[in-house]
């Protein structure tokens, strides 16, 4: 994964782009009122599942196909945007694909999967669990167990960093919402091969800390549970692969809590009128957090998807 160049990146967009037109970057003045720097919201919650996640499927299917010629189908494990992401891409591609998620998952990412084409399966408590499924059954069927975090996801991920980065160039600093580490990878990618010194910065929900813990330690760590919010941030055992990127790459990682972030939820519909899930909230409320060290700056805030139930909506944002 190390090193990406401007014309991996390239490729991988052109790609992109065959499925989905590029994603607006804007400044919202409420929110530079509200903030004291220009913030600028790249909205990953308007491509066609709703989410970062679609780019780096259209990539890693593309290769997939190539590199396996006799792919019986794929199986991967998800709270939802990854899944749609590998239903949209693996539909495109004839490919069977097979998602499995914890139990009590989001009803609504469910049915959007399933929109999609994917077979999807409700297994384990929690997101690690439904990973080790995915393995068995992968084993069982021979089907190609799709990775939470692959270099093929990166490149296309990247596209979006590489988006951003071309509108604004001389941003001071970027937040960037942590799962398995896909996004925060790909924009640390895409800086480095841009040769822009902007300052990548990690969140993670307090609840799903081990980013946080495996960063400021300097090793891997893991948590015990992952209970946010942020469903797409409840990761308990981070990614090695991502960890050694980030490591290297990001400022700092922020962790955020759970009232901060339905706070923030409720800032971008009130200073934006978007809708942002919990993880795609993530990305503003440590803004806000940080916020007296980011005066006068120039700042970039990932709102990574807006694929969030109802229900949850409702309540985190406090209505009745």
């Amino acid at each position: 994964m190390h090193g990406l160049t401007r014309d991996d990146l390239d490729n991988a967009a052109r790609q992109v782009y065959q499925v989905m037109p590029a994603t607006p970057q804007y400044a919202w003045p409420l929110l530079a009122e509200r903030l004291g720097c220009t913030v600028w919201v790249k909205h990953e919650n308007h491509t066609p599942t709703g989410a970062f996640k679609v780019r780096g499927g259209i990539t890693f299917l593309h290769w997939l196909v190539q590199t396996h010629p006799q792919l019986r189908g794929i199986v991967s494990a998800t709270r939802g945007n990854h899944g749609q992401s590998l239903a949209l891409a693996a539909r495109a591609h004839a490919v069977r694909a097979l998602i499995v998620v914890p139990l009590g998952n989001s009803r609504e990412k469910n049915a959007a999967m399933r929109a999609f084409g994917a077979e999807v399966v409700e297994h384990g408590r929690d997101f690690d669990e439904a990973r080790e499924e995915a393995a068995r059954l992968a084993r069982e069927q021979g089907l190609y167990l799709v990775p939470p975090y692959h270099p093929e996801l990166v490149k296309g991920v990247a596209s979006y960093a590489l988006e951003l980065f071309s509108a604004v160039p001389d941003l001071d600093a970027v937040y960037v919402p942590m799962g398995c580490g896909s996004g925060v990878c790909a924009v640390i990618a895409a800086r480095d091969a841009l040769g822009l010194s902007t300052q990548v910065i990690g969140v993670v929900a307090e609840r799903a800390p081990a980013a946080k813990w495996s960063f400021d330690s300097g090793r891997l760590q893991e948590s015990a549970t992952a209970d946010t919010l942020a469903d797409g941030m409840a990761v308990r055992r981070p990614v090695s692969e991502a960890f050694e990127v980030y490591a290297q790459g990001a400022a700092r990682i922020v962790a955020v809590s759970e009232a901060q972030i339905a706070e923030a939820m409720a800032v971008y519909y009130t200073d934006t009128h978007n809708l942002a899930e919990g993880a795609g909230a993530g990305a503003l409320a440590a803004l806000m957090q940080e916020r007296d060290a980011m005066v006068g700056k120039r700042v970039a805030v990932v709102l990574s998807g807006g694929n969030v139930d109802w229900p949850v909506y409702k309540q985190a944002v406090g209505g009745s």
